[in-house]
C-alpha cells in the first residue's frame, strides 16, 4: 500500500465516522471532492451533508465569487 492510498484509507474512514467533512475528507486523500464521492459511492458508503458543509461550501462559493 502506498502512502497516499494509505491517506485515502483514513480520509474515508475519518469521512464514515465523521469525524472530517467531505471536503476535508477529500483533500486529505489528495483527491478532488467530486472524485472522493464518486469511490465513497463505489463502496457504497452514504454521504452525510451536514451545516458544516453547507458552511464549507457557501464559503467556497463565496471565494469564487459566485
Amino acid at each position: 500500500m502506498t502512502a497516499q492510498e494509505l491517506l485515502t484509507e483514513i480520509a474515508v474512514m475519518l469521512f464514515q465516522r465523521e469525524k472530517l467533512t467531505l471536503g476535508q475528507a477529500a483533500r486529505l486523500a489528495g483527491m478532488p471532492q467530486f472524485k472522493f464521492q464518486l469511490l465513497l459511492g463505489s463502496r457504497n458508503i452514504p454521504i452525510h451533508y451536514g451545516i458544516e458543509e453547507y458552511r464549507e461550501d457557501l464559503e467556497t462559493l463565496k471565494s469564487l465569487q459566485l
